[in-house]
């Protein structure tokens, strides 16, 4: 409704694209049916910016934190939920956490403020620079992927101030919280050890970087719309950043629709992981596909003690990995169906589009201008696409309880039956 006022965006705004921006934002998603540029005025930029800064530390983490500092006292039931949202490992010591984590959040976005205005400087007024640093920064930090320039930060595609502050704000932002703060203490001495949940974070991400780089160099390499006119270092600055964005974020510095069929499909693949529990990025988790890879090594080498890092993994988890891998999926491959019977648009391009809002990562092979892909949709498919993305950040067990209600408790258990696999 506020996106909807009229000094709030320039030309007309239909309902369902004031609603779409609105959801892109609050999901921290980054498609775009309107052109954020031009399409809203700054008070329209300040409520996106809002939204985003909302839906990245999770709205009941801020309305939590408003009320601890306005000395409220909460109930063990706002604490469990408090705990949840932010993927706390346990009850003691959660508001000493909270308080750590805004002052982070803080901190981090006001130094990637600092770095990127004074690199805007260079192009524009220093009050437009400072601005233009502050939206980015905390687009950046939340995985949002919303930008204000109408070609995202294709003009910065060489620039290795943006190449870096850009993807190093989205790795901070997606890996988590918990992960963040634990490193820190790790770096002070004051913890001996890391946990086995921050290893795998720390891994997984670091090689789904270097693969989604890997594989985008290797199909993309010799293509003239995407690679191949640009010389060795503007490729391998421009495949670090897709990489990074592919998982969590929508920025990019290269036109998605000139990549080959091959790359978009392994694409959705690494937007289908996204970023770590506790931490602003979508997807399905690292943890979860780390969990599920683990799982069917020991598997297939008929092990039933799986363990990394010298420590043991609860089964329950693993097949909790492989039932949320599952599920997603099905909504995924459901949605892509239905809008490719409906919106009778290339499948790839769909799927593609399909996997990023329920990711809520935000890249686009684009509707031929500044836009997103979800532009050439009808009224019903960007509905599908809104409906995704929402599903996408509430996350896919949450969702599915909302739909088939908890699980009820048995004492019954029955006799064991033989399936031979």
């Amino acid at each position: 409704m506020l996106l909807m006022l009229p000094f709030a965006h320039n030309g007309d705004l239909r309902f369902v694209d004031a609603i779409f921006t609105a959801t892109s934002a609050v999901c921290v998603t980054g498609l775009i049916v309107k052109d954020t540029a031009f399409d809203f005025t700054t008070f329209g930029h300040v409520i996106i910016l809002a939204l985003i800064q909302i839906g990245g530390i999770g709205y009941m983490t801020a309305v939590t934190f408003m009320a601890v500092m306005r000395g409220k006292r909460l109930t063990y039931r706002d604490r469990l939920i408090l705990k949840e949202s932010l993927n706390y490992p346990g009850m003691s010591g959660i508001f000493r956490f909270l308080k750590i984590v805004f002052a982070s959040i803080i901190l981090i976005e006001l130094i990637g403020t600092t770095i990127l205005a004074l690199r805007f400087w260079d192009d524009m007024p220093f009050l437009d620079a400072l601005w233009y640093g502050f939206f980015h920064s905390v687009s950046a930090f939340n995985n949002a992927g919303f930008s204000l320039f109408s070609t995202n930060l294709m003009d910065y595609r060489g620039d290795l101030v943006i190449n870096l502050t850009i993807p190093l704000l989205v790795i901070i932002g997606g890996l988590g919280y918990l992960v963040v703060l634990e490193l820190y203490n790790y770096r002070r001495k004051s913890l001996t050890r890391l946990s086995t949940h921050t290893k795998i974070v720390l891994w997984t991400s670091g090689f789904m970087i270097l693969a989604g780089m890997a594989i985008i160099l290797s199909l993309e390499w010799n293509n003239p719309d995407s690679l191949g006119g640009m010389n060795t270092y503007e490729k391998i600055v421009s495949a670090w950043f897709a990489s990074v964005n592919y998982r969590t974020a929508g920025f990019n510095t290269i036109d998605f629709s000139t990549f080959n069929d091959s790359d978009l499909f392994f694409g959705t693949v690494f937007m289908m992981t996204g970023g770590s529990p506790g931490g602003t990025a979508g997807g399905i988790k690292t943890t979860v596909i780390a969990l599920a890879v683990i799982g069917v090594w020991f598997t297939l080498r008929g092990q039933n003690n799986p363990h990394i890092f010298h420590r043991s993994l609860n089964s329950y988890q693993i097949n909790k990995a492989y039932a949320i891998i599952f599920v997603a999926s099905f909504y995924v491959l459901i949605s892509t169906v239905i809008l490719n019977e409906s919106e009778k648009l290339d499948f790839v391009r769909t799927l593609f589009e399909t996997c990023s809002a329920f990711a809520t990562v935000g890249v686009s092979t684009g509707n031929g201008g500044v836009l997103s892909y979800s532009a050439l949709f009808s009224d019903v498919g960007k509905f599908n696409i809104i409906l995704l993305m929402l599903m996408g950040r509430i996350g896919v067990f949450a969702f599915t309880i909302v739909i088939v209600g908890k699980a009820v408790q048995t004492r019954i258990k029955y006799a064991e039956g033989k399936v031979i696999i």
